[in-house]
């Protein structure tokens, strides 16, 4: 049995397909796990769900912050039939995948091997990641789960404190698992730099250059300009993301073996 560990979806639906074939990927023997953004910027964000979904128990997902983004659109009632979305909250089979999408955690752990989509505050242990990750998933089952996705969206509070309560508190957790890139010694987040390690503000770095206290291995998606590769990492972490929706590639890693396996892309290069 193989585990595979694959970079963000959005949408590429093509391209998951050649890779599964190219893994010789057979759900009753393997594992898949992906690192969330299933959704939105390639073709086929459909399909992709409809893929993963009907691998049932063979596959595991974190959700990722354009998954988000589309819980709080489809719940808000604001996809635009013609958007990235439409497609989705208008086939027939819409609300089971929304529903399914909304059941997904923020973060997945086998002994000392964590998923989740942008990384992990060096400040937290792999068990208080998976405490965080529960109050979340508890938060987007339970009754107010629509008041919960209209308040998501923010950069405050920028940074963790054990007493944070409420929406400060859950909006933090999302954010550090779904959107974090720098941050600083203090594990402050900042959200103004989006591409590549020569874009961060002065006083910050890279999550993963902070050291552990721990030997975890760390599997993330979210920053496609990395192109797979964590320069000065502190920390035992490995990126997924080798941006297939802008006209890269898409990765998987075998867990087992440390082997990773690319198909490239269908889009057109990002000029």
């Amino acid at each position: 049995m193989s585990t595979y560990v694959i970079g963000d979806l959005h949408g590429c639906h093509a391209e998951f397909i050649a890779l599964l074939e190219a893994l010789s990927f057979d759900p009753r023997r393997d594992r898949l796990w992906l690192v969330g953004d299933l959704v939105n910027r390639g073709p086929d964000s459909l399909g992709c769900l409809r893929e993963v979904r009907a691998l049932g128990d063979a596959a595991r997902c974190v959700l990722g912050n354009h998954d988000l983004h589309f819980l709080v659109a489809a719940r808000g009632g604001t996809v635009k039939t013609r958007s990235a979305f439409g497609s989705i909250v208008n086939a027939p089979d819409g609300d089971a995948l929304l529903d399914w999408l909304q059941q997904q955690p923020l973060a997945v752990r086998r002994d000392n091997i964590l998923m989740t989509h942008a990384g992990v505050l060096p400040q937290w242990s792999l068990d208080q990641v998976e405490t965080l990750s529960v109050e979340v998933e508890a938060a987007l089952s339970g009754e107010q789960s629509g008041e919960f996705l209209a308040r998501l969206f923010g950069d405050e509070p920028s940074r963790w404190r054990d007493d944070l309560e409420d929406m400060d508190r859950l909006r933090f957790i999302v954010n550090a698992l779904t959107r974090m890139r720098f941050i600083n010694a203090e594990g402050q987040l900042d959200f103004s730099a989006k591409r590549g390690l020569g874009s961060a503000p002065e006083g910050f770095s890279p999550w993963f250059q902070f050291p552990r206290r721990d030997d975890a291995t760390l599997l993330f998606g979210h920053w496609a300009a990395l192109e797979g590769r964590t320069p000065e990492a502190a920390v035992n972490a490995h990126a997924l993301d080798t941006g297939c929706a802008w006209g890269g590639t898409l990765t998987a890693l075998e867990l087992e073996t440390g082997r990773r396996t690319q198909v490239p892309s269908h889009q057109r290069q990002e000029a």
